[in-house]
């Protein structure tokens, strides 16, 4: 099967990598030393591994091995193949998890300093997190263009505002400029990105750059909706 593979680091690219897939029964037994001799769960249990090796990587670059270890069956289902395939998607959806994570604590909405303990308002307080964490995750992905439009993450008032904002955001050289076409998710991207501090060269802009930029643009947009509203009346 062929899996996309992202950029680990300025410069690079992603790429698409041919791996090889092997699923089959593995038995773990419980350790010989340190379990709790009262623990009541069998000496061992069967899981599926799934192997996903990397055929013939580009030159330079390290080849893909992932084990992954599953309660989720591959032998014996009717179509064992895609099966397997879709313990890798899942898989492969760790990396995205970690990021909206990222998103809503440290890096982001810092989530886990909140002082308040009650089960029912920490639920709805992460709920909100979750909403705001994914859309700068969709600001994150969307940073070097997207086909979709602005209006999949903002309101007209703060796109007016952007559109505003941008062109005084913008410097000489050619690196400095919205490359993305008006009213674009790329476009709206590039603009809360700088923001938050990206100064278009170097390290992308991230999580927490895309929420400090997201922050700001709110704020000018709430002040520019109000100039607008008393020039107008």
């Amino acid at each position: 099967m062929n899996i996309c593979v992202p950029p680990h680091r300025p410069g690079e690219v992603a790429r698409t990598a041919t791996v090889a897939v092997k699923a089959g029964w593995v038995c773990i037994a419980k350790p010989r030393n340190g379990a709790d001799r009262a623990d009541p769960h069998p000496p061992s249990v069967t899981l599926t591994l799934v192997e996903v090796h990397e055929i013939d990587p580009p030159q330079g670059q390290k080849a893909i091995v992932w084990r992954l270890l599953t309660t989720m069956q591959v032998c014996g289902q009717p179509d064992e193949f895609a099966a397997a395939q879709e313990i890798v998607r899942l898989y492969r959806l760790r990396w995205r998890i970690e990021q909206v994570f990222r998103a809503m604590k440290s890096d982001g909405f810092r989530l886990e300093e909140t002082q308040i303990h009650a089960a029912a308002r920490l639920f709805k307080l992460a709920a909100i997190a979750f909403v705001a964490a994914a859309r700068t995750i969709q600001l994150v992905d969307a940073r070097d263009g997207s086909r979709r439009p602005a209006s999949d993450v903002a309101d007209e008032k703060t796109i007016a505002a952007a559109e505003v904002i941008g062109p005084t955001l913008e410097g000489k050289t050619e690196r400095q400029k919205n490359p993305h076409p008006p009213r674009s998710l790329g476009w709206f991207a590039w603009i809360v990105a700088r923001l938050g501090g990206w100064n278009c060269y170097y390290k992308p802009p991230g999580p927490k750059t895309m929420r400090a930029g997201w922050t700001r643009l709110t704020s000018m947009a709430d002040g520019y909706a109000i100039v607008l509203a008393a020039q107008n009346g």
